[in-house]
């Protein structure tokens, strides 16, 4: 199950989704918003995406673990818009019947996803500087006006 919402995100139900018979272990990985970065002071995060081809990558990236390792549940949530100090911008939750299994395809899905699925981050500082991330970005697809201008990138 893929995801992009401007909701909370619930672990909870995703570890309860993911808890299935056939699964012996259930990881999750979740990124929450920092108070600190680089020694500034974070007021908040702000994601935008190029939300079919994200959805398109995402779809990409749960395929290719499901081919890769033997999951009985993979499910991936990235949040958009505004995400306070704290709170989950990302959810990875993955099962299987071993544990090493449920570890690797969860670390390979967070590495994969920050670095393929067009999804900037925009921190905003308390200072009023704000800065536009994203380590994947190339200017032949820079996902939203903002981000390719932010990014060096002609729109």
């Amino acid at each position: 199950m893929i995801s992009l919402t401007d909701q909370s995100i619930d672990l909870s139900a995703l570890v309860q989704q993911a808890s299935q018979p056939a699964a012996g272990a259930v990881v999750a990985f979740v990124g929450i918003t920092r108070q600190f970065t680089a020694g500034k002071q974070t007021l908040q995060l702000r994601y935008e995406a190029y939300q079919s081809m994200a959805q398109a990558k995402l779809a990409e990236l749960e395929a290719a673990a499901r081919q890769r390792w033997q999951l009985v549940e993979c499910l991936l949530v990235h949040r958009l818009g505004e995400v306070p100090v704290s709170e989950a911008s990302i959810a990875v939750v993955v099962s299987s019947p071993h544990r090493r299994v449920a570890f690797e395809a969860a670390e390979w899905l967070i590495d994969r996803l920050k670095q393929d699925v067009p999804i900037w981050k925009q921190e905003q500082f308390r200072d009023g500087t704000t800065e536009w991330v994203h380590p994947g970005a190339s200017c032949s697809d820079p996902g939203t006006v903002e981000a390719a201008r932010a990014t060096g990138c002609k729109p």
